[in-house]
């Protein structure tokens, strides 16, 4: 079989470069063993501000700009919803912290962001003795939906093998690559923390950083934007809501935790004071990288083989664009920024 690429993974970041070679009519083949569940249990949320401090995401802007119109055509696609708009309101914790939300203001690139009054309106359910700030150009991706739907997609084309890649097996040849009985230009990896597996990207600094989520049901809160405050609280409808989400640097399984269970529900019991009932638990390994920028780029000794990977907490937002500078890279030679491209490890 002849192919353009073959691509290892199907994630986020694995989904967006597919959908790039399905655009420019490429050949190709993808391999998913479903052994990284990031995209699957992650919350979704795009968020062009970093709330803690109040600074401005890298390149929100740009990515924001690749990754709706993105999303709304997989929308059009597949004729369904995975895009849910609204506004996510940050609870300020002191009058410091609201004075430190108008002193971001001073950046013009949160400007576009940031609402300049303060929501001083009483949720039902919520602890918020200091009001809001709300934060606009917000939204969540239905990654797990989306994923599933674009699977179902692959399979009924045929593009879609279910099984563990052998490194071991790609043969190099002069003009392409093989792979059992698969002839490729090249291949693509997209594996999320697997990469600590893959014999020839696993020197680059990946670090995994497992995250926790819960589900929960409580029907007093009745809330259609996403909370931000020492956790997430994000609607689901139903009067469901996804609750999250830890940072766990030493464990590094994608199962759920008493610990991680813990540790939301205390977090969780500080910002609402309505019943509410636990539905479920999941857990994920985030794939992240030492300076917060993605692994983009092609190995050095073997350039038939390359890579999409690290794109942290805010996949949905970034990897259209990254799935988008790789394949520009591979096919037109448009040069890779420096601050992803691979080489910076070399």
């Amino acid at each position: 079989m002849k192919l353009d690429y073959i691509v290892v993974g199907l994630g986020l970041a694995g989904l967006a470069f597919t959908e790039e070679l399905v655009k420019a009519n490429k050949s190709f083949m993808v391999f998913e063993d479903n052994s990284q569940t990031s995209s699957l249990v992650a919350g979704g949320v795009y968020n062009p501000v970093q709330l803690k401090r109040y600074t401005p995401v890298w390149n929100a802007d740009e990515q924001l700009k690749k990754a709706l119109p993105f999303y709304e055509n997989l929308e059009k696609k597949f004729k369904t919803i995975f895009d849910s708009k609204f506004v996510t309101k940050k609870v300020f914790k002191s009058i410091e912290d609201q004075n430190n939300w108008f002193s971001a203001l001073d950046n013009p690139k949160l400007i576009p962001f940031l609402d300049d009054k303060l929501d001083q309106t009483k949720k039902q359910g919520i602890l918020a003795d200091f009001g809001f700030g709300n934060v606009k150009q917000t939204g969540r991706i239905d990654t797990k939906k989306l994923v599933d739907t674009y699977r179902v997609y692959l399979q009924e084309a045929s593009k879609i093998i279910f099984e563990q890649f052998d490194y071991q097996k790609i043969k190099f040849h002069k003009n392409h690559l093989s792979y059992k009985d698969m002839n490729a230009k090249r291949i693509v990896f997209c594996e999320g923390f697997g990469m600590k597996e893959n014999i020839f990207f696993n020197y680059l600094p990946l670090n995994e950083v497992k995250g926790e989520l819960i589900t929960i049901h409580a029907p007093n809160l009745n809330i259609d934007f996403q909370l931000k405050s020492t956790l997430f609280i994000l609607p689901l409808g139903g009067d469901r809501y996804k609750v999250g989400a830890t940072f766990n640097w030493s464990d590094k399984t994608s199962k759920p935790s008493k610990e991680g269970k813990e540790e939301l529900v205390e977090k969780l019991e500080k910002v609402i004071n309505v019943p509410y009932t636990i539905l479920s638990q999941n857990a994920g390994i985030r794939p992240t990288v030492k300076d917060r920028r993605p692994l983009v780029g092609v190995q050095p000794a073997f350039p038939s083989l390359a890579i999409l990977n690290g794109l942290g907490t805010r996949g949905v937002m970034i990897a259209p664009t990254m799935a988008k500078a790789l394949f520009n890279y591979l096919e037109k030679g448009k040069e890779l920024a420096p601050e992803i491209n691979i080489k910076r490890f070399e």
